[in-house]
């Protein structure tokens, strides 16, 4: 069965050259012209979704908070395709939980590359998935009172659970299961992203800050390097 993928694009052109382009590369293309019409498909069909920013009522942004919160779709990957260029709308997009950010105009063998990488992703996550669910017990990591839960995947400070996004909870589980190291932006970005996803800095440093927020006086333990980078050091 072919790959399906949902492109959502208020550019009715624009949409056929993609649908053209990708149907070449042996994907099943369906198009939306607004977030609200793709919001009536059947969005657990699709294996991916390549989706404008600025439509009409409804935003790129909006269609992807939707499909985060709807259980068939929460890890479908997106891939914004948008003309907003600033940083802060990639940041937004990549903390709504979008895999990957292109901006236009584009060259379509890049949109191309993207895709083949975000779905490559996926289908790894996927099977590392289906890997752990049939893999024996992990046991829990533990820092004091903070523990998180890898096989509920949950994080807890004195019993209390924390509520943590995915990627926070990735980046902690990082940091406490490689301590008492600095590590790199770039490093960080392989363990917890992977090397082929385009993340920015500010990006990182966003996620670190909120963090250490929800990690109250935890916080402190996960130590910043000026020019350097970050890492959870078990004295501060």
């Amino acid at each position: 069965m072919r790959i399906k993928i949902l492109v959502i694009d208020d550019e009715e052109a624009l949409c056929e050259i993609l649908k053209f382009n990708l149907e070449k590369e042996g994907y099943e293309v369906d198009c939306a012209y607004s977030a609200e019409e793709a919001l009536d498909m059947d969005l657990a069909s699709y294996s991916l979704f390549l989706v404008d920013i600025m439509m009409g009522r409804l935003s790129g942004f909006d269609f992807a908070k939707q499909v985060r919160n709807i259980t068939e779709t929460e890890n479908t990957p997106i891939i914004f395709c948008s003309a907003m260029t600033d940083e802060d709308d990639k940041v937004m997009g990549l903390n709504i939980g979008a895999d990957d950010y292109v901006t236009k105009p584009f060259v379509i063998g890049e949109v191309l590359a993207r895709v083949r990488a975000v779905l490559r992703r996926s289908a790894a996550a996927k099977q590392i998935a289906y890997n752990i669910s049939q893999s024996i017990y992990e046991p829990d990591i533990t820092f004091k009172t903070l523990r998180i839960d890898r096989n509920e995947k949950i994080c807890y400070l004195g019993g209390e659970e924390i509520q943590l996004t995915r990627t926070e909870f990735d980046i902690l589980l990082f940091f406490l299961t490689h301590r008492n190291r600095i590590y790199s932006r770039e490093e960080i970005i392989d363990h917890v992203w992977g090397s082929d996803v385009v993340v920015t800095n500010r990006t990182i440093d966003t996620n670190i800050t909120r963090l250490r927020k929800k990690l109250g006086e935890y916080g402190n333990y996960i130590v910043t390097r000026q020019g350097f980078g970050y890492g959870f050091k078990e004295t501060h």
